[in-house]
């Protein structure tokens, strides 16, 4: 081929490649994924909820409703028979007493645990870390005999110290604030530092406010498992003045095992704290939760 065959052909335009047509269905498809996924989603929060749902409403139907000529309606008789019966008043006071007390003095010794595991150099402090993660898979249940053994020979039993303190340091709590206290940034502790503040003010000027999420996650998580605990005040207590929710729940419960609208009331009562606490801090809950995964 000569140049000047080349020059026709080169001025010669090329034809447009047709594009070949996406399907219909492929364009909807990212709509039908988040449909369905919407569906699958709803259907396990249904499943969750049903039977709390389930509790709700027979806690609300009259005691001798069952039988012909029984009472029908609805009523909150239950929930006062349940209050004053099983007095939750003083289970109510003990209970939030000891939640606060152990959620007050794990914040503070995980926030100073963490806070030397996350920044500070020393000898042996993978091991520490090591040694604090292995205290996660121990069970409460398997320390209790050397447990009980302090708390009475520090004439701690039947106290309320004897439901604080041997729940007042977490191992989980280290780790979840070690973990938050890595994501922030070490300039502003190296400038904090260059104006003068202190390890301690450092922490609790600038630390623990930026770690507010976790915080409340280490709340969220304490508060909610010292006031469902039934093991603490069913081994280290036996004095009625004592007595914390659940255990008061269980003792409900053997008085009234035949009447399942009290039951059901009771039960409402003893959870309807913790979930409006969990609805209140749950934009930080979850904040917190996805900080302390992003770093290793």
């Amino acid at each position: 081929m000569n140049s000047r065959d080349a020059s026709i052909d080169s001025s010669i335009p090329e034809s447009p490649v047709p594009e070949s047509p996406v399907p219909e269905s492929l364009k909807r498809s990212p709509y039908l994924k988040f449909t369905l996924l919407s569906l699958l989603l709803w259907l396990g929060a249904g499943l969750v909820m049903l039977p709390l749902a389930i509790v709700l409403v027979i806690s609300f139907v009259p005691t001798h409703s069952v039988g012909v000529g029984g009472q029908t309606g609805w009523t909150v008789t239950n929930y006062q028979r349940a209050w004053n019966q099983g007095n939750f008043l003083l289970a109510f006071f003990n209970s939030t007493l000891v939640a606060i007390g152990v959620t007050t003095l794990q914040i503070i010794t995980s926030a100073l645990a963490g806070y030397a595991l996350a920044r500070l150099r020393f000898w042996g402090k993978q091991t520490v870390l090591l040694i604090i993660l292995v205290t996660l898979v121990v069970p409460f249940q398997i320390l209790v005999i050397p447990i009980f053994l302090v708390l009475k020979a520090s004439h701690l039993i039947n106290t309320y110290g004897a439901l604080i303190f041997p729940t007042a340091a977490s191992g989980f709590g280290i780790f979840l604030l070690k973990q938050y206290f890595e994501t922030i940034p070490i300039e502003l502790e190296e400038a904090a530092a260059l104006d003068g503040a202190n390890r301690l003010q450092i922490l609790g000027l600038i630390m623990l406010p930026l770690a507010r999420p976790a915080l409340v996650t280490l709340f969220l998580f304490t508060f909610i498992g010292e006031w469902n605990d039934l093991f603490k005040p069913l081994v280290f207590t036996t004095r009625p003045e004592l007595r914390t929710v659940q255990l008061a729940l269980a003792e409900f419960q053997e008085q009234f095992t035949s009447s399942w609208s009290l039951l059901m009331a009771a039960i409402v009562i003893a959870t309807v704290p913790v979930i409006g606490l969990f609805l209140l801090g749950q934009r930080q809950f979850i904040r917190g939760i996805a900080s302390t995964g992003l770093k290793t």
